[in-house]
């Protein structure tokens, strides 16, 4: 029995108790009593022990090779010496413990110990029912079976690795039986005692294995009869042309009667007397007649939606109001192993070269990295009828009639078209927009006059409750998700809550400007992770520019995989205003390289180049290379056009009007939209501009040249300008711990030894780039050997060092920038091979000891 001692808190268990002759009742066992605290201390120590060797033995199949030849040593001697180092996640303690219950004792069936420690633990803590001995059973049987199965199948394969999969347990066990009763007969034992531990304590699994088993047979039989029947009727077929069908005509009538039935149930043709109202209500389509409250299907236009409870719900008027919802796309995630895709085309037909090789195994950012926001905020009905009796009620007291309206509702506003009657002016309509804004109390209304390809006026209003678009929403749609794009960017939805992708390749330059706080921050995040969701490393780099320091800081630790700096730089996120200059320069160096091997390529852009390549068309050591795209993103533009001016203007501009066809475009941000800031010369090279929310109309010309920018409603708002268009699109939100995680698991994978180096800048003062630092610390652990190729080759050839040493080019050129600092070979002549400068070993040599 249990009793529960209310003061102390305590719990007693007592055996069973007995009455003696004085009426006195005494216990005729011991009573054994256990505080509740104690019991719930060794629960938790047993837990904590568990969840340690757990820790211990999956970090052991990881970094045991690392551990294993400190593992010789006795346990006082290897704990005690402060120099021998652990890798194991849990210290040398778990690696000791890891590497001795694994390998000498019963193998990965060890993992059981922890398993029948944390059901010991719950059973104390009262957290579980199950009886501990059932669970003793199971891992004592697993320990010992697991140990010989494992040994039996592969201990032949992994003799010689850090890890004995069986242990020494089942290579002893296994050497005895199989000396006993052979490979044969240890193969009937374990199956047997695996049979039958699983018909003792899971007779379910056994039984449904049988099931399956006897389905198995029964399908097989039952397709052989049906073949033997088939084959008959042939045969009886040819002799009996006449013979009576198997299946009676009846049979055919009636399943054409039954199909006539459901035909008549779906016949539309006939008079419907009754609404039909589907349940889903989100309809494809809504028509309201205003001529007739009490009808409310339309043959032309299809369902309508119940009618409004509200005093909004309709209007005496002639006028047709249609609602248009919006789009749900269905989300589509990416592959797991990203990595496959990458190697698709080096499978396609042997021998093509592959630009991803070097980091074969980078796996792509997950989606799940992202948080999902789902918003089920809608706009209602009420709403929408409410706003559209004021608009008609608006302007029918300016005297403008309106034959219909038809609302498309969007994440952030709602859309509302109109056809005017005949005669009305658009521009009046257009004079009205401060007056429609008061009407509806809306924060600030765009009206379209008219909508380019359509022949109605657009009324843009801000939802009461705006959803906020994921950058999740955004990145699974399969608009980006199955995009051909070379640069894809998913900027957000559009109005009809379609995802809007724009491919940077063929803008090929993104201006984008917007008051502080209005979102500018948010959505050059938005583009980078864009990028990073689709781009392998060796494919794509980055050149981040950012003068206030802070915001592009996030991305300084994918450095080796994604971006690219100055040669000797320190940091890869470029602060300093003379680095900034030192490096546009430096990119039109790089652009005149690109096109002097486009030139000797015969190619005329960078895609066709890449492919020439990809298909060794193209010697590299000619110095062809495969050339990944470089996206130069500038935050604060305006502050470096104050503090530098013609400086960052002139290279800006350079690269804007040339650097499409190789593979170099920009992507330049300001919160000022002035004329000084964003000249004409920016302007006429920066074809597609997002604007967010301006304060004045004379900022929004600035950037889009028209109004529209100053009528935003802020927090992600933003019009595109593409093509002389403007599209309103509500940018996708991704906040900084989204961005943080996914910087983090690109570097957590395996990246190149360096950045990508872009071409050393020398200006006029004769200061370019740092100054090569030649000491033993510094240099390359190739450098001598380099240097001996180069002499004994007399070519000064990059590429000649990516062969004989097997390394990437940026390496190789940072090498050949080494050995010019050491006066070993000249400077770069375009895509022609260094001069080298020492013609024998002998003044090699000295060179060499003058280095130290």
């Amino acid at each position: 029995m249990l009793f529960t001692n209310s003061s102390s808190g305590e719990f007693m268990a007592t055996k069973s108790a007995t009455t003696t002759k004085n009426g006195k009742k005494t216990n005729n066992k011991p009573v054994f009593v256990i505080d509740k605290r104690v019991r719930q201390g060794f629960g938790m120590a047993l837990f904590l022990l568990a969840l340690y060797l757990s820790i211990s033995f999956l970090s052991f199949v990881f970094t045991g090779g690392q551990d294993a030849s400190q593992m010789d040593l006795n346990f006082g001697e290897y704990m005690s010496d402060p120099k021998l180092k652990a890798i194991n996640w849990s210290g040398k303690i778990g690696a000791y413990l890891a590497h001795h219950i694994i390998n000498y004792g019963f193998g990965l069936g060890s993992y059981f110990i922890p398993y029948f420690l944390f059901v010991l633990s719950l059973r104390m803590l009262r957290l579980t029912e199950n009886k501990p001995y059932k669970a003793f059973i199971i891992s004592t049987f697993g320990v010992i079976w697991s140990s010989i199965t494992l040994q039996f199948i592969f201990g032949e394969i992994t003799s010689g690795a850090f890890v004995y999969l069986g242990g020494q347990h089942g290579q002893l066990i296994n050497e005895y039986l199989k000396a006993l009763i052979g490979g044969v007969g240890v193969f009937a034992v374990l199956l047997l005692s695996l049979i039958i531990i699983l018909a003792i304590y899971s007779p379910s699994t056994l039984n449904s294995a049988g099931d399956n088993i006897l389905k198995g047979f029964s399908k097989a039989r039952l397709k052989a009869r049906d073949a033997k029947i088939i084959r008959s009727q042939k045969v009886e077929q040819e002799h009996k042309k006449q013979v009576q069908p198997e299946f009676t005509p009846s049979d055919f009538i009636t399943e054409k009667d039954d199909e006539s039935d459901d035909n008549d149930l779906l016949d539309l043709s006939t008079p419907v007397n009754k609404p039909i109202v589907p349940k889903d209500k989100s309809l494809n389509l809504i028509d309201i007649d205003m001529n007739d409250d009490d009808e409310l299907f339309n043959e032309n236009k299809g369902f309508s939606s119940d009618k409004p409870t509200n005093k909004h719900s309709r209007s005496k008027d002639t006028i047709d109001f249609e609602i248009e919802p919006s789009n749900v796309e269905e989300e589509t995630f990416p592959h797991d192993d990203e990595e496959d895709d990458f190697n698709e085309l080096a499978l396609q037909e042997f021998g093509d070269y592959d630009p991803t090789l070097e980091l074969s195994k980078y796996v792509m950012p997950s989606i799940d990295l992202l948080e999902d926001r789902k918003n089920n905020r809608q706009v209602s009905e009420d709403e929408l009828y409410s706003n559209k009796n004021k608009i008609v009620k608006t302007l029918e007291n300016y005297g403008i009639g309106i034959k219909s309206i038809k609302a498309t509702i969007g994440p952030t506003v709602t859309l509302y078209e109109i056809i005017p009657a005949d005669g009305v002016r658009i521009s009046k309509i257009r004079n009205l927009e401060d007056d429609i804004a008061l009407s509806l109390s809306a924060l600030g209304i765009r009206i379209i006059a008219p909508i380019p390809g359509k022949g109605t006026i657009g009324i843009e209003v801000p939802n009461r409750d705006p959803e906020v678009v994921s950058m999740r929403s955004v990145i699974s749609s399969p608009k980006f998700q199955d995009s051909g794009f070379e640069l894809p960017v998913a900027f957000g939805k559009t109005i009809t809550n379609d995802t809007y992708v724009l491919d940077l390749a063929k803008m090929p330059h993104l201006l984008v400007a917007g008051a502080t706080g209005q979102g500018k921050s948010v959505g050059l995040n938005a583009i980078i992770t864009s990028l990073l969701y689709k781009k392998h490393p060796s494919q794509l780099k980055f050149v981040l520019i950012d003068p206030k320091k802070v915001e592009l800081s996030i991305y300084s630790k994918i450095e080796n995989h994604f971006l690219a700096k100055l040669p000797g730089g320190e940091e890869a996120i470029i602060t300093d205003v003379q680095l900034v200059v030192h490096t546009l320069n430096s990119l039109t160096m790089e652009m005149e390289m690109r096109y002097d091997l486009l030139k000797k390529a015969h190619t005329r852009n960078i895609k066709e180049y890449n492919a020439k390549f990809v298909k060794r068309k193209l010697n590299p050591e000619n110095g062809h290379r495969f050339l990944p795209y470089i996206v130069v993103v500038i935050d604060e533009f305006a502050d470096l056009i104050m503090t530098a001016g013609k400086e960052v203007e002139l290279p800006i501009a350079r690269i804007a009007q040339l650097a499409r066809a190789v593979g170099i475009h920009m992507i330049i941000a300001t919160q000022r939209p002035s004329t000084n800031i964003i000249t004409g010369v920016i302007k006429a090279n920066f074809p597609v501009r997002v604007g967010f929310k301006v304060a004045s109309m004379v900022d929004s010309r600035t950037i889009l040249d028209s109004p529209g920018a100053n009528q935003l409603i802020g927090r992600g708002d933003m019009l595109i300008s593409l093509n002389s268009e403007l599209v309103r699109v509500q940018c996708a939100f991704i906040d900084t711990p989204e961005v943080e995680a996914i910087v983090d698991f690109i570097s957590q994978q395996q990246a190149y030894p360096i950045p990508f180096y872009l071409p050393e800048y020398v200006g006029e003062d004769g200061l370019g780039g740092e100054t090569e630092d030649l000491s033993a610390a510094n240099r390359d652990s190739l450098f001598e050997e380099g240097a001996r190729i180069i002499v004994s080759s007399q070519s000064g050839s990059t590429s000649l060092l990516q062969r004989r040493f097997s390394i990437g080019y940026n390496r190789a050129g940072r090498l050949m920038d080494q050995l010019e600092a050491a006066g070993i070979v000249g400077p770069a002549d375009g895509s022609k091979p260094r001069k080298v400068l020492i013609s024998d070993e002998y003044s090699l040599e000295q060179i060499f000891n003058r280095l130290g």
